[in-house]
């Protein structure tokens, strides 16, 4: 199982290139699709939980799927597997692109990068949408996209604000349904 682990993340640390969110969709195909170490429902919980986090997104949900498997060494083979390559790596790219640079091919290169993680994250997005068990139509989320780009980027108020308000709502609502219920 270890390793497993250790050559589900470190493909992820491999491929990710961008950061946290060009590697969600990598490590929903090892750990759902591919290891079934769980359900689609269970990475989409892991996710949203992820999200609202302090700190990088990827090694959150790593530690969080790693710790239910395996425990505090599964978590640390995970985050070995996933950094210290791509560390090594980015280290010596680094070095040599910053001597290649103006080259047009390696500005293509860079540039290239940028279309295939939006379309990774458009996937993800719209397979996220079709499991969805919440009211995620889009009749409510093209408004409600529109209004946290409002809220955001016109009335310039801080998404850690934006997050805890609908953190309340949601559990308000959750209290107010499962209230009237009973």
């Amino acid at each position: 199982m270890h390793w497993q682990i250790f050559k589900a993340f470190f493909r992820v640390g491999m491929l990710g290139f961008g950061g946290g969110p060009s590697s969600i969709p990598l490590v929903k195909i090892e750990v759902v699709d591919k290891y079934k170490w769980m359900s689609n429902e269970e990475f989409q919980d892991v996710l949203a939980i992820a999200n609202v986090l302090p700190g990088p997104i990827i090694t959150k949900v790593a530690g969080y799927i790693c710790y239910q498997i395996k425990g505090w060494l599964g978590v640390a083979n995970a985050m070995v597997a996933m950094i210290l390559p791509t560390a090594v790596i980015m280290t010596i790219l680094l070095a040599l692109f910053t001597g290649f640079k103006d080259l047009a091919w390696v500005q293509g290169m860079s540039a290239g990068v940028v279309p295939v993680v939006l379309v990774m994250l458009a996937i993800l997005t719209i397979e996220f949408l079709q499991s969805a068990k919440a009211v995620t139509t889009w009749a409510f989320l093209i408004p409600f996209t529109i209004g946290m780009l409002i809220i955001l980027e016109v009335l310039n108020i801080h998404p850690a604000i934006v997050i805890a308000i609908i953190i309340v709502i949601s559990l308000l609502r959750k209290y107010k349904v499962r209230g009237g219920s009973t």
